[in-house]
């Protein structure tokens, strides 16, 4: 089989560089291991910009989220500061963000093929499963955080001590609706952090990262929950909503990472792109700019060579300056340094840790 642009991954990502290259009225193929769409461990917050390119896309925020974003609310043991958001954003479960991006691709015309999973990657072909082949002239990779043979991010990216992604929903409740409020919350602690945020369905999602060797210490996911619970009343009162089920998780995530090259016929997006640490809330924004930029790039004859290294230096600052909040974060001065964070000044880390699309 072959198809002059395969794109591999029908998340926000997959779907952005599917969408632009309708709009550019190229063919190509989109397949996703999914026949169902779920719900991705992380990625529910959309900030202002994002919001702006999901608008460029046609779709609008009301689809995702009628209620908006407007503060962050940052937590480290008894001490809190809150600031306004530059501009409104909203958090939305990744089962609505995937699915209303892939409806909307598809009725833009978009072919579709779910429950193909590609196994590995070899020059300009795509081996599926099944042991079929796709051959392409340009492949986009978007299949997130999940790595694929013979494209996969270096071993070393991980770090001595790799971050876990652990994330448990909260039933909807009026008591937990108005802790939350209209903020995104960010709870510090040292080896990790949790954010916090009220999604379209009235539930609470709490996404958190924490170091490999700090959920060691405590056992297990379950464990790590009830530990931090007790000993930060802040989030101990967000999870007393918590039912008691198995955390969802991801292992060794490679926060800070970005691809500088890739092989002459692939398109890296999104996770394979770059791994913002999540308390920057800007995966989703950076998922769906790389999919617009490489399927612009590819419409006008750019190499992926290219177009990888030009994007990887528009990902500098916001990741790097990511980077540096994340080890300010979980470290243990934390709390003390938390007086120092004034609403100014989380304005100006918000914008500078956005991507411009």
């Amino acid at each position: 089989m072959r198809a002059p642009a395969l794109i591999v991954g029908g998340g926000p990502a997959g779907a952005a560089a599917a969408m632009r290259l309708v709009h550019a009225g190229l063919p190509h193929l989109l397949v996703e291991r999914t026949r169902e769409t779920g719900d991705a461990l992380c990625g529910g917050f959309l900030s202002w910009r994002t919001l702006q390119s999901l608008t460029a896309l046609g779709i609008g925020a009301d689809r995702l989220n009628v209620r908006p974003i407007t503060r962050v609310r940052v937590v480290a043991g008894t001490r809190e500061v809150e600031a306004r958001l530059p501009a409104p954003g909203l958090a939305v479960s990744r089962r609505r963000l995937d699915s209303v991006m892939l409806t909307q691709a598809v009725a833009m015309g978009v072919p579709v093929e779910r429950g193909v999973t590609v196994r590995a990657v070899e020059g300009g072909e795509a081996r599926t499963a099944d042991g079929a082949t796709i051959a392409a002239d340009a492949l986009f990779l978007a299949t997130g955080k999940h790595d694929v043979r013979g494209v996969a991010r270096p071993e070393d990216a991980r770090g001595d001590d790799p971050a876990l992604g652990l994330r448990v929903r909260l039933a909807p409740s009026p008591a937990l609706s108005a802790q939350v409020g209209d903020a995104v919350e960010l709870h510090l602690f040292p080896g990790g952090y949790a954010g916090v945020a009220l999604q379209e369905d009235g539930s609470v999602n709490l996404c958190m990262a924490v170091e490999r060797s700090r959920l060691q210490e405590a056992g297990s996911p379950a464990a790590l929950l009830r530990t931090l619970g007790d000993a930060l009343p802040v989030l101990g009162d967000r999870l007393a909503a918590w039912d008691g089920a198995a955390p969802d998780a991801i292992a060794n995530v490679p926060y800070g990472w970005r691809a500088r090259t890739t092989s002459p016929h692939v398109f890296r997006l999104g996770d394979q792109a770059g791994v913002i640490p999540s308390l920057a809330g800007e995966g989703m924004g950076i998922a769906i700019a790389s999919g617009r930029a490489a399927a612009a790039a590819y419409a006008r004859g750019e190499t992926p060579p290219a177009w990888q290294a030009r994007f990887a230096r528009t990902l500098a600052t916001p990741i790097g300056v990511a980077a540096l909040l994340r080890r300010l974060a979980e470290s243990r001065r934390a709390p003390a340094l938390l007086p120092l964070l004034r609403p100014a000044l989380i304005r100006i880390v918000a914008d500078l840790t956005r991507i411009s699309d």
